[in-house]
C-alpha cells in the first residue's frame, strides 16, 4: 500500500537523498518517493508502520502522516526517475541556468591570464597551471560551504562515492589540495597524475548519468546552485584531465 507523509526540514537535494535513504532502510518500506517542494513523500509499505518509527529513523526531519490524497503526488509515484535527487524540480538546461558556472570559469580564466600581464613572455603552460589552481580552489570553496549536502548529492552519480560514502566528504579536500599544489607548483608530476586519475574516474559517473538521461543535480558547485547534470559537466571534467595530460607530456613551467 502507499501512504503520503508531510516531511519538514528538507532544504536541498542532499536532504532529499538522505531522507530517501533513511526511509528505504526501514524494513517494510519497499520504495520512498521524496520531493522537496511540498515537502512530501509517498511511501510504498509492505506492513503497517507507525509514524514514531519513521521519525526515529529521520532524526531532525519532522514527518507527519497525511490523509490519503494520491493525486497530490501521482506524478512522483509513477515517475520513472525515483533515485533521490533525480526527483527534484530542476531548471531547464539553458545559458541562463549555467550562467553562475560560466561566470566563475570566465573570472578564473581572466584572472589567470592577467597574472602574466603584460604578456611579453606569455606561457601557456604557466597559464594552465594557474587556471587549474584557481579552478580547484574556487570549486572546493563552494563544496565546503555545505560539505554534507555536496556529499549526499555527489553519491547519487559518482562511481566511487556511490559505493564508499566517505569519498564524498573527502573529495572537496582533495580538490583544495590539488589547487594549492598547482598554485605553488608542488610535485607537478604527482599533482598532474592525481588530477588525471581523480577527475578521470569522476567523469565516468558524469558520462554515465548523461547517457542514461538521468535528471539529477550536478554537484560541481556543491549545494549552492541548482544545476542539472549535462554535457557541461562532462566538458568541465574532461578539459581538466586534458590540461593535466598536456602539462605531463608537453612540459610544465
Amino acid at each position: 500500500m502507499e501512504k503520503t507523509y508531510k516531511i519538514e526540514g528538507m532544504t536541498c537535494g542532499g536532504c532529499v537523498a538522505k531522507v530517501k535513504q533513511s526511509l528505504e532502510a526501514i524494513p517494510g518500506i519497499s520504495k520512498a518517493n521524496i520531493q522537496l517542494e511540498a515537502p512530501q513523500g509517498v511511501l510504498t509499505l509492505e506492513r503497517a508502520i507507525e509514524v514514531e518509527e519513521l521519525q526515529a529513523a529521520l532524526g531532525k526531519y519532522a514527518i507527519e502522516a497525511l490523509p490519503a490524497e494520491p493525486a497530490a503526488l501521482a506524478g512522483s509515484a509513477t515517475s520513472p526517475t525515483v533515485q533521490g535527487t533525480s526527483e527534484l524540480e530542476l531548471p531547464e538546461k539553458s545559458f541562463t541556468t549555467y550562467r553562475p558556472l560560466i561566470l566563475i570559469v570566465a573570472f578564473i580564466t581572466g584572472v589567470t591570464l592577467l597574472a602574466q600581464y603584460p604578456f611579453a613572455d606569455f606561457s601557456g603552460m604557466l597559464w594552465m597551471r594557474h587556471f587549474m589552481a584557481g579552478f580547484f580552489i574556487v570549486f572546493a570553496f563552494f563544496k565546503l560551504l555545505n560539505i554534507r549536502g555536496f556529499a549526499e548529492s555527489y553519491q547519487m552519480y559518482d562511481v566511487v562515492a556511490g559505493v564508499w560514502k566517505p569519498w564524498g566528504f573527502i573529495y572537496p579536500f582533495v580538490e583544495l589540495g590539488l589547487g594549492i599544489s598547482y598554485l605553488i607548483n608542488f610535485a607537478p608530476v604527482w599533482t598532474n597524475w592525481i588530477t588525471v586519475i581523480v577527475l578521470g574516474v569522476s567523469s565516468i559517473g558524469v558520462i554515465k548519468s548523461n547517457l542514461d538521461k538521468r535528471k539529477i543535480k550536478c554537484a560541481c558547485l556543491g549545494d549552492v546552485f541548482n544545476l542539472p547534470m549535462s554535457t557541461v559537466t562532462i566538458v568541465e571534467d574532461v578539459s581538466m584531465v586534458a590540461m593535466a595530460l598536456g602539462m605531463l607530456f608537453l612540459g610544465s613551467s
